[in-house]
């Protein structure tokens, strides 16, 4: 065959060309806005810089215009060369310049809120490599039996376990959502029925009810935990946070079994072949294994260390988290080796967090904090409600500005720390430390719209509900939620001392 009559290599394909994200230009057009606003005599430059960035930050956050990870580098180097070009607060002959600033931009990773949050990820990555997560699910739904109701507070009570094991949201759903699909499918149900639908909108609830319940159960509340000792220079306890917590966690858990009954009322009262398929599943796993075994142990002593601190001990979280996890990675005795979870581990998730305690901390570097939290209780008469009213107010703004946001920890990044400073601005002697819990309470009412949570977003993938069906719950929900919230403060938060 000759060359001419040889086939011509094919003409390489135009590289396609991507649009900016709208979200993106309105970002950087908010920044840019910010920027050219009058600066007010009583704000710092390099505190009128961050507010910019924060403009910029929440926008990118609610459009999800880029990923969070992206969003992250994009803050550190506006950081990095806003603020550097800043004269300093307290030399304003001298600029902060870049090293300075980058060294703010990056100072939450110093943090041990963060390390706790990497901590919490790496007995995740533990629980999911030796399968443990998937049997403690099993154990708890074979001692419920079969009848609809029986198998709704069966996957509650799957999730509240969970809780206290498995310091990831996401991570449990992702976890519990294939066991119960088995189930559902061992029903024999349609997995459009309500019965399915119900199941999985309960998962989906239940997580977010129960970080409210468990300081460990969620990123957003080590944030707020990190803002606290940042902030307020003191902090709540595991236990402490428990037992204001849990309370109104196992009330809400109750409506929310209430009400997925009676908007989704289940084709049967009973369900033939489900048990059987869940001992079928357990009977598969086989014994339980030495790794798992040893996990259990640890995971039940960093309950015990948890639980008790400030108690029978002084050791933090934090520390206690990282005895567990030297335990959990020693040759021979250990269950798992770093290339064993490396993969495992969300670490965008935990450069997101760091950048985010790095935002709130800027924050009030910068006086940015302090001065719009001032401008809150000046525009709004914050300081003639009394707390109650704060809680009341500060609360029902979280729990609405929550729907523009898919992720609790961006939200806790970019209004806690302003929260804070309103808390601290105001007038009269109540406790801000409890006040600020109670918020970090609401931060997490992520019930009305699926995207408002990543297990709400697990649980859609198993396409068993409609967004109309998650949402009709969620309002419920949500208002009952809020109620609760505000009776509690007037009563049993009260009677602790937190108010």
């Amino acid at each position: 065959m000759n060359a001419s009559s040889s086939p011509s290599p094919a003409a390489p394909a135009p590289a396609a060309r991507t649009r900016i994200p709208p979200g993106l230009v309105a970002g950087v057009v908010a920044l840019i806005v910010v920027l050219l606003l009058p600066l007010p005599a009583d704000l710092p430059t390099a505190g009128h810089y961050m507010l910019a960035i924060l403009a910029f930050a929440v926008v990118i956050w609610i459009t999800e215009a880029v990923s969070y990870e992206a969003s992250a580098i994009m803050i550190t180097a506006l950081m990095a060369f806003l603020v550097g070009t800043a004269p300093m607060i307290d030399n304003p002959s001298v600029d902060y310049g870049t090293s300075r600033a980058i060294s703010m931009a990056l100072a939450g990773f110093s943090n041990s809120a963060l390390a706790l949050v990497a901590g919490a990820l790496f007995i995740a990555a533990a629980m999911t490599h030796t399968g443990l997560d998937k049997r403690i699910a099993l154990v708890t739904l074979n001692r419920v039996g079969t009848s609809t109701q029986r198998v709704l507070i069966g996957a509650v009570a799957v999730t509240i376990v969970l809780s206290l094991v498995v310091p990831s949201a996401t991570a449990r759903s992702a976890c519990v959502v294939p066991i119960m699909m088995g189930v559902v499918a061992a029903f024999g149900v349609n997995k459009r029925s309500n019965i399915a639908a119900g199941l999985m909108i309960v998962v989906a609830q239940g997580t977010s009810i129960w970080n409210v319940g468990i300081q460990t159960a969620a990123a957003q509340n080590l944030l707020t935990v990190g803002f606290m000792e940042k902030m307020l220079g003191a902090r709540v306890t595991w236990s402490d946070w428990l037992v204001a917590g849990a309370p109104w966690a196992v009330i809400m858990s109750i409506v929310m079994l209430v009400v997925v009954l009676k908007m989704l009322p289940p084709e049967s009262d009973n369900l033939a072949g489900g048990k059987e398929a869940v001992q079928k599943s357990l009977a598969d796993l086989g014994p339980m294994p030495g790794p798992q075994k040893r996990l259990m142990a640890v995971a039940i002593g960093l309950l015990a260390l948890w639980s008790t601190e400030g108690k029978l001990h002084s050791f933090d979280t934090t520390s206690t988290t990282y005895a567990g996890l030297v335990v959990l990675m020693l040759p021979r005795v250990g269950v798992m080796t770093w290339k064993d979870v490396q993969a495992r581990i969300p670490w965008g998730t935990i450069i997101v967090f760091g950048v985010g305690i790095s935002l709130g901390t800027a924050l009030l570097t910068t006086k940015a904090g302090q001065w719009l939290g001032a401008q809150v209780v000046l525009h709004t008469g914050l300081d003639a409600v009394g707390p109650l009213g704060v809680l009341a107010i500060l609360s029902a703004f979280l729990i609405l500005i929550h729907l523009g946001f898919a992720s609790a920890t961006a939200l806790t990044s970019a209004m806690l720390p302003i929260l804070i400073a309103v808390l601290q601005t105001l007038p009269g002697d109540f406790n801000r430390l409890g006040l600020t819990m109670m918020l970090g309470f609401a931060v997490s009412f992520g019930f009305m719209l699926p995207i408002n949570a990543p297990q709400n977003m697990v649980c859609m993938g198993t396409e068993t509900f409609t967004a109309k069906q998650f949402a009709k719950v969620g309002v419920i929900l949500t208002i009952v939620g809020y109620l609760l919230l505000l009776l509690f403060g007037a009563t049993y938060w009260k009677w602790l001392g937190w108010m």
